[in-house]
């Protein structure tokens, strides 16, 4: 693995608008960043990241299994009690779940390590599906990057057949918070995927979503919504008015209940505790488990539920090294053992591995000069060269 410095394209800025990649900045800031690439091996990729990825999933779902039909892991995730039989049924029945991205620690030199999953809201896809491929086809062309390079990613390809898996036929709904540019190109990304396997789509912001007292959630024409893929956390949907809901609709829902479980910070401390010493996994423990002192003065702090590094706190030798602010940690915290961010240039990237349904599948990676990885990290494109 290394960090390559390269020239970016006279173009992309123009490439990115024709393709819909309007929000390629955020805050004024580069998001999408070609000016450098990170190279891996063939090898790399297959036994450090794809290999590790569909092991670490396989034990995520051993893991659903167990916390299901125990009260005490429910209670520790602090999962509402009242949706407890909610998610155990989605899980029972099987419903499907459309992708998911887990973040991983590192650099090349030994395995790679489980930081977060994130199991039910995941963003960053178009760029990492459609337009660092793009990058990759045009970089070669321009002899930006070894014309025999190649790039870890059948993304595309497999949302469009899991499709077809997941909805059968029938027509979708997707919805998100559009008034998020980020949100609304994946939702619009996601959506032309779905379209492409031959399905109906309706979107829509999930303000417009309602609900009719017989029974069903509806859009704005007063259509039952049978499938829904929302782009809308699980723990925010569960806690609001219309939550209460959820349990008697007939809706199915993409990312399904289950994954409630997933989505939470908490499954790191269960995953160690399921499978000590695995070498993907980092030492973890909730925030009050008296283990949580096994880890000593150095450590990082995160709360249940958390997106985009927010709340998070990096303590190294018992002082605080980086602390982020941000509007989480009312349901406690955990604590996973201090495994610093490599450093290429200055830069800490956090790689993103992606699955489609239970298939490691594609590549993405964040960088940023802070060690927590944030809303405004830089996405940059890798290479298997």
């Amino acid at each position: 693995m290394q960090r390559i410095v390269c020239p970016e394209r006279d173009d992309w800025q123009a490439t990115a608008h024709a393709m819909g990649f309007t929000f390629h900045a955020i805050g004024g800031e580069r998001y999408w960043d070609e000016r450098a690439y990170y190279g891996f091996t063939l090898d790399e990729i297959e036994r450090s990241i794809e290999a590790p990825t569909g092991e670490l999933d396989a034990m995520c779902r051993q893991l659903v299994a167990r916390v299901v039909d125990s009260e005490r892991d429910l209670r520790r995730l602090q999962i509402p009690q009242n949706f407890w039989t909610f998610i155990a049924a989605s899980w029972k029945r099987g419903d499907a779940s459309l992708y998911g991205r887990l973040d991983l620690r590192f650099d090349g030199h030994g395995p790679a390590k489980l930081l977060e999953y994130n199991a039910d809201t995941p963003t960053s896809l178009f760029e990492a599906a459609v337009f660092q491929w793009t990058w990759l086809e045009q970089a070669i062309e321009r002899q930006i990057i070894p014309r025999a390079a190649d790039q870890y990613n059948s993304l595309h390809e497999r949302l469009i057949a899991r499709w077809a898996e997941v909805a059968r036929g029938k027509p979708v709904h997707l919805a998100a918070m559009m008034e998020n540019d980020e949100d609304a190109g994946t939702l619009a990304y996601l959506e032309d995927t779905a379209r492409q396997a031959g399905l109906a789509t309706t979107q829509l912001d999930v303000t417009a979503i309602g609900w009719r007292d017989d029974g069903h959630f509806v859009d704005l024409d007063e259509r039952p919504m049978a499938l829904v893929f929302k782009l809308y956390p699980w723990e925010w949907m569960v806690r609001e008015t219309f939550g209460a809901r959820l349990k008697g609709g007939d809706t199915r829902w993409i990312e399904p209940p289950w994954k409630m479980i997933l989505s939470n910070k908490g499954i790191l401390p269960l995953l160690w505790e399921m499978f000590p010493n695995h070498p993907n996994l980092l030492p973890a423990y909730f925030d009050d488990d008296p283990a949580a002192a096994t880890l000593g003065t150095s450590y990082v702090r995160k709360p249940l539920y958390s997106r985009e590094g927010a709340n998070v706190t990096i303590v190294s030798g018992g002082e605080t090294l980086v602390a982020e602010d941000g509007p989480y940690g009312s349901e406690g915290f955990i604590r996973q053992a201090l495994a610093p961010l490599p450093a290429f240039n200055g830069q800490h990237p956090v790689l993103g591995s992606w699955l489609v349904g239970d298939t490691p599948c594609g590549l993405s990676i964040r960088e940023d000069e802070n060690p927590i990885t944030g809303n405004g990290s830089r996405f940059v494109p890798h290479a298997i060269v």
